[in-house]
């Protein structure tokens, strides 16, 4: 009944289908005007089927108090649950965690490793030789203040000296 030949797509033109319809026999093309009537008998069938299934849908969601943005929510979230349940998902989050886990651990390292390289240049040779040139200068300056005292201290002491050095020296100049 059917043959091989090519069966035009929906909307092609009817032109194209002269040749073919010139193939087939009168008996052939009742046959199949019959089976092209009930194809869209059907269809139309299904048509409204649809609509009125559509409808009650819509008539059941009101009912319920179920709006779009609710069900824009819910589509997204199971949309989400979907997604974060595939194997790729969970591959990338195993990896993007690992990565951070790694990440994490080298930060930690350097910071370790610049903490250990402060401790090292205090306790170097030249920096204690440093800080008691400093303390030297504070004790010269300050005089009546304990030695001692943090680093910062120290540094403070000997900028408040130079300063009042200055200031000291500015007015001796100015009373000569």
């Amino acid at each position: 009944l059917l043959r091989s030949d090519s069966v035009p797509e929906v909307g092609e033109d009817a032109a194209a289908t002269v040749g073919m319809a010139e193939t087939l026999s009168e008996e052939e093309q009742d046959e199949l005007r019959k089976e092209l009537a009930k194809v869209e008998e059907e269809i139309q069938t299904l048509s409204q089927v649809l609509a009125a299934k559509e409808k009650h849908l819509a008539e059941i969601k009101r009912k319920l108090g179920i709006n779009s943005l609710q069900e824009l929510r819910q589509n997204i979230t199971k949309s989400w649950q979907d997604v974060t349940s595939t194997t790729a998902y969970k591959r990338t989050s195993e990896t993007l965690s690992q990565a951070g886990q790694k990440a994490s651990a080298a930060f930690s390292s350097v910071g370790s490793v610049i903490t250990k390289k402060f401790e090292d240049v205090r306790n170097s040779p030249t920096f204690k030789s440093f800080e008691e040139k400093v303390e030297n200068l504070k004790s010269k300056v300050g005089g009546s203040k304990p030695a001692g005292g943090d680093f910062g201290e120290v540094l403070n002491s000997a900028a408040n000296a130079s300063a009042t050095e200055t200031i000291a020296e500015q007015t001796e100049e100015e009373t000569h």
